[in-house]
C-alpha cells in the first residue's frame, strides 16, 4: 500500500465553496471539463453523451437538494469534487503508488503510468471523487488544475482552478488553507466553514461555507408584499400605510433602485 509523505510542508492548497451563493448553474463543471480534457489529465472521455446511457469523466459535479418545509423550504446546490484530504484513503489503499499526495502543497494526484485499474481508490473514497476512464483504462480525479496554478505563462490572476475562474456567483475560492492568515482561511473562520463528513477522520482540505439564514420578511430573494388594501377602504388617491411601509409601489421603487 502507498505511504503518505512524511516531510510535508505547511502549505495546503484547496477550495472553499460557498453553499449560500452557489446557484447550481454547472458552469464550474463545464469549464472544468473543457480545461482538463486538454490538460494534465487529458483526455476526459464521453460515451453516448446525448443518449440514455451517457457516461464519461467529470471531475466536478453539482447536486441539488431540497431543504426545509413549507415557506422555509429552499434548494441547496452542492458542488462535489476531490477534497484533497490530509489523510486520503484513496492513497493509502493504492497498491502501486499511482495515487499519491504531494508533499509540497498537499494536492492528491494519480500517476496514470502506474495505475493498474484495480479501482481500490474509488471504493475507498467516501466522497465519490474518483472517476474511472473507460477509454484509457485508468483512474482520474480533480488535480486542482495543477497545470494552471503553477503556469507562469498565465497572468497571476488566472493561476487558479478553472472552476474558480468561471463561477458567476463567486461561490468558489482558492488558496492556501494551511495558512491561517490567507483569504480562504479567514473566510472559513468568519463564516463557520466546515469539513464534509469530519467524523470519518480523513481531514479534507476543501471546506464548505453553510447557507446563511433567511432574512425576516422575505420569500425567496424578494421582500414579502403586505396584503392589498382596497381603495374604498382608505379613499381614492390617499396615501396608505401599505405604500409607506413596504407596499407594491415602495417594493418596485426598491427593486429599481438596486
Amino acid at each position: 500500500m502507498t505511504s503518505l509523505p512524511q516531510d510535508r510542508s505547511a502549505k495546503k492548497l484547496g477550495l472553499v465553496i460557498d453553499l449560500d451563493t452557489c446557484v447550481g448553474c454547472h458552469a464550474c463543471s463545464v469549464n472544468c471539463k473543457e480545461w482538463n480534457t486538454g490538460g494534465h489529465a487529458a483526455p476526459l472521455a464521453d460515451f453516448d453523451p446525448y443518449g440514455k446511457e451517457a457516461t464519461g469523466v467529470w471531475f466536478n459535479r453539482v447536486h441539488a437538494f431540497e431543504a426545509g418545509e413549507g415557506t422555509s423550504s429552499h434548494t441547496v446546490y452542492f458542488p462535489r469534487s476531490c477534497l484533497h484530504c490530509e489523510i486520503p484513503a484513496c492513497v493509502e489503499v493504492c497498491p502501486t503508488g499511482a495515487s499519491y499526495k504531494r508533499s509540497e502543497d498537499g494536492i492528491v494526484l494519480v500517476d496514470e503510468d502506474l495505475c493498474i485499474s484495480c479501482k481500490l481508490c474509488s471504493w475507498a473514497c467516501p466522497y465519490g471523487a474518483r472517476e474511472y476512464d473507460y477509454d484509457s483504462g485508468v483512474m482520474k480525479k480533480c488535480t486542482l488544475c495543477i497545470d494552471r496554478i503553477y503556469n507562469e505563462n498565465l497572468d497571476e490572476a488566472d493561476r487558479v482552478p478553472a472552476c474558480v475562474t468561471t463561477c458567476p456567483a463567486n461561490a468558489r475560492h482558492f488558496g492556501d488553507l494551511g495558512d491561517p492568515a490567507s483569504e480562504v482561511s479567514v473566510l472559513v473562520a468568519e463564516r463557520g466553514g466546515y469539513d464534509l463528513l469530519p467524523e470519518l477522520g480523513f481531514e479534507p482540505v476543501n471546506k464548505y461555507l453553510p447557507p446563511r439564514p433567511k432574512r425576516a420578511g422575505r420569500i425567496g430573494g424578494l421582500r414579502a408584499l403586505p396584503p392589498a388594501v382596497a381603495p374604498e377602504a382608505t379613499g381614492a388617491g390617499e396615501a396608505t400605510d401599505s405604500d409607506e411601509a413596504g407596499g407594491l409601489l415602495h417594493w418596485i421603487d426598491t427593486m429599481l433602485s438596486r
